[in-house]
C-alpha cells in the first residue's frame, strides 16, 4: 500500500496510511469507525450516510495493518505467559470461530431465503388473475416458512451445542490441569 501525506479522497475525507505505524490495532480502528460515524463533528452537520462513507473511507484501509498488529500482540502475549494462557487464548479462540460460523451459516441461508421469498412473492402476484395457482403459491408459501423456521432451529441448536460442548471441554481441561498442578509432588513440569 502506497504512503498518503493528507491525500484527499474523492469523498470529503482524509486517509493517513502508515505502513510502519505498531502502535495501530484492530480496537482502535473500530473505535475510530464507530466514533466518527456516531460522534460526529459539530461544526460539519454531515448527514448520517455521508458520515458513515467518510468513516469507511478512512478506517478502512487501516484494517489490515491493524489487524497484523493485533494479532501480533495476541502471539506475543501467550508467549510470555504460562501455558495456562496458551489454552485461554485457544478456548477463546475456539468459541469465537464457532460463534462467527454459526452466525455466518445462519446469514446465508437467511439471505438464501429473502430472495426466495421475493421470487415466490413475485409469482403470486402474477398468479393472482387464477385463483387456484395462487392457493398453490400460498401454500408453498407456508410450508417455505416452516422449513425455514426448523432450519433456524437447527442452526442455532448445532451452534450453540458446539459453543457449549467447547466451554466444557476446556472447563475439564482447567480442572484437570489444576489437579495436576495443584499436587506440585507429581507434577514433573514444576
Amino acid at each position: 500500500m502506497a504512503e498518503f501525506d493528507d491525500a484527499q479522497k474523492p469523498n470529503g475525507g482524509f486517509v493517513d496510511v502508515n505502513e510502519g505505524d505498531d502502535d495501530l490495532t484492530l480496537y482502535l480502528v473500530l473505535r475510530r469507525l464507530v466514533a466518527a460515524i456516531f460522534s460526529p463533528d459539530t461544526a460539519s452537520g454531515a448527514p448520517l450516510l455521508r458520515r458513515v462513507k467518510i468513516s469507511v473511507a478512512d478506517n478502512f484501509p487501516l484494517l489490515r495493518q491493524a489487524s497484523r498488529n493485533s494479532a501480533r500482540n495476541v502471539v506475543l502475549w501467550t508467549r510470555r505467559g504460562s501455558p495456562l494462557r496458551a489454552l485461554l487464548v485457544i478456548s477463546v479462540g475456539t468459541i469465537t470461530l464457532l460463534t462467527l460460523t454459526g452466525l455466518l451459516v445462519f446469514m446465508l441461508f437467511f439471505l438464501a431465503a429473502t430472495f426466495n421469498a421475493i421470487v415466490i412473492s413475485l409469482l403470486m402476484s402474477l398468479a393472482a388473475a387464477g385463483g387456484f395457482l395462487a392457493l398453490f403459491f400460498a401454500c408453498i408459501t407456508a410450508i417455505y416458512i416452516g422449513a425455514l423456521s426448523v432450519a433456524v432451529v437447527v442452526i442455532s441448536t448445532a451452534t450453540f451445542s458446539a459453543i457449549i460442548a467447547v466451554l466444557i471441554t476446556t472447563e475439564l481441561d482447567w480442572v484437570l490441569l489444576d489437579s495436576v498442578v495443584g499436587d506440585k509432588e507429581k507434577c514433573r513440569i514444576c
